[in-house]
C-alpha cells in the first residue's frame, strides 16, 4: 500500500490543505491535558513549512452537531498549543470555509501555518455536501493526509475534499504513512511466530478483528471481560462479570475455528464489588463464585502470556487484560506490557486503551509503533480497506 508522501512533492509558494487529528482530550476549562495528537503531526507540519509551503490544518474536535459554532468544542486552543510547539505563530480561521478563512488562506505567506475552526461545525462536513468540499479543494494545490485516527471515516475532509481535487497532489503525512508501515504492511508479512494479544469488554468488538488474526497469526491470546464471554461458551461458571449471553454461539465458533491458536485464560483475578477495595480472590478459569466478578487475568494467565510473547517475532496487542486504571486488577495488563516491551519482537499497540496502558506504564518507548488510532487501527486489523487512504496518489 506504497502512498506518495509529504517528501515527495514540491511545497515552496503552494498552499498544502492538510487533514490532521488534533482531537485532543480538555478539562472543563477548555485546557489541553494531552497534546500527543498536535506532538506526532509536527513532523508532516515542519517538513511543509521548512520548505517554504503555506500550510493549512483541518480538523475535527469532538462531536459537535454540525449546525454551526460551538465554543466548547473550538479548535483555537489546539493552534495556540501547535504555536508554543512550533516556536512561531499559527493563524486561527474563525470558521472553515466562510469569509474569514478564505481571507487568511489567501493572506498566508510562505512558511506560515493556519488552522482553520472545526470542520464539524458545517453540515457538509457528514454529509459531502459539493459546495463545502468545493470551496476546501480550490483553496489548495496538494492535499495531505495525516488524520489517522479518522482514516476509517468517510467525512468530507477524508474523501470529498481529496476527490474535488482533481489531478493535484493527493498524498499521505508521515504519521499515516507510519501507521500504514506497521498496521498494514508489517501484518500482511510478518516475522514468525506472529502473537495477536487481544482484550477489552466486548467480543462483539473484537469480532473481526479475532476473525482476521487467526487466519493470520500463530496464536491469539485473549484477556479482558471478553474472555468471560468464551468461559461462558465452555459451560463455565462467571459470577457477575461482564457478559455477552447473546454473543455465546460465536464464541463457540471461534473457539472451534481457532483450535490451538486461541489462547484463553486459565485463571482469573476477582472482586466482589467493582472498586479496589473489594474483597479479592484468584480462582481457575470459569469457576468464578456467584456474587464475585472477573476484574483481571491471573497471575498463571499473565506467566503464560509473557511466555508466549518472549518467544514471538511479531506481537499486535488491542486492549487491556483487565481493569488497568484500577490497582491491583492492573497487574495483567502490566506483565503483558512488560512482556511486550522486553520482547525482541516488532511490537505493535493498536491505539485506545492499550495505548493509554502502555503510555501510563512507562513502556512507550520500548515498544517499536504505538498506533494513534483506535477505532482505525482496529478496522485495519479487522483487514479492512480505508477509501480514505486508497484514494491517494501511488508511489
Amino acid at each position: 500500500m506504497a502512498k506518495k508522501s509529504i517528501s515527495d512533492v514540491e511545497c515552496r509558494g503552494k498552499v498544502v490543505l492538510m487533514r490532521v487529528d488534533f482531537n485532543v482530550p480538555q478539562d472543563d476549562s477548555g485546557a489541553i491535558t494531552d497534546d500527543r495528537r498536535i506532538r506526532m503531526a509536527i513532523p508532516s507540519i515542519e517538513s511543509v513549512i521548512s520548505r517554504g509551503g503555506k500550510l493549512v490544518l483541518m480538523s475535527h474536535l469532538g462531536r459537535p452537531k454540525g449546525k454551526g459554532p460551538e465554543p466548547e468544542f473550538t479548535l483555537r486552543p489546539t493552534a495556540v498549543r501547535l504555536g508554543e510547539l512550533l516556536g512561531k505563530p499559527v493563524h486561527f480561521a474563525e470558521d472553515t470555509v466562510g469569509p474569514d478563512a478564505e481571507a487568511k488562506v489567501k493572506a498566508l505567506k510562505d512558511g506560515e501555518v493556519l488552522v482553520l475552526e472545526n470542520v464539524r461545525f458545517n453540515p457538509g462536513e457528514k454529509d459531502g455536501e459539493a459546495t463545502y468540499s468545493g470551496k476546501l479543494a480550490s483553496w489548495a494545490d496538494i492535499y495531505c493526509n495525516d488524520a489517522f485516527g479518522t482514516c476509517h471515516r468517510e467525512e468530507a475532509s477524508m474523501v470529498a475534499v481529496p476527490l474535488a481535487m482533481g489531478n493535484k497532489p493527493k498524498v499521505v503525512g508521515f504519521l499515516v504513512a507510519k501507521e500504514i508501515q506497521y498496521l498494514s504492511d508489517t501484518i500482511s508479512k510478518p516475522q514468525r511466530p506472529f502473537v495477536a494479544i487481544l482484550g477489552g469488554a466486548k467480543v462483539s468488538d473484537k469480532i473481526k478483528v479475532i476473525k482476521n488474526l487467526l487466519t493470520v497469526c500463530d496464536s491469539v491470546l485473549i484477556g479482558g471481560a471478553m474472555a468471560y464471554t468464551f468461559s461462558l461458551a465452555q459451560g463455565g461458571k462467571t459470577g457477575k462479570s461482564l457478559v455477552e449471553p447473546d454473543k455465546v454461539e460465536l464464541a463457540k465458533e471461534l473457539i472451534a475455528s481457532g483450535g490451538g491458536k486461541l489462547v484463553l485464560p486459565t485463571d482469573t483475578h476477582c472482586g466482589d464489588a467493582f472498586n479496589a477495595n473489594c474483597n479479592k480472590q484468584v480462582v481457575a478459569a470459569g469457576q468464578i463464585p456467584d456474587g464475585w466478578e472477573g476484574l483481571d487475568i491471573g497471575p498463571e494467565t499473565a506467566k503464560r502470556y509473557a511466555e508466549i510473547v518472549k518467544g514471538s517475532k511479531t506481537v499486535v496487542w488491542n486492549g487491556p487484560m483487565g481493569v488497568f486504571e484500577m490497582p491491583p486488577f492492573d497487574a495483567g495488563t502490566q506483565a503483558v506490557a512488560k512482556a511486550v516491551a522486553d520482547s525482541d519482537a516488532i511490537s505493535i499497540i493498536g491505539g485506545g486503551d492499550s495505548a493509554a496502558a502502555i503510555e501510563q506504564l512507562g513502556f512507550a518507548d520500548q515498544v517499536t509503533h504505538v498506533s494513534t488510532g483506535g477505532g482505525a487501527s482496529l478496522s485495519m486489523l479487522e483487514g479492512e480497506k480505508f477509501k480514505a487512504v486508497e484514494i491517494l496518489d501511488e508511489t
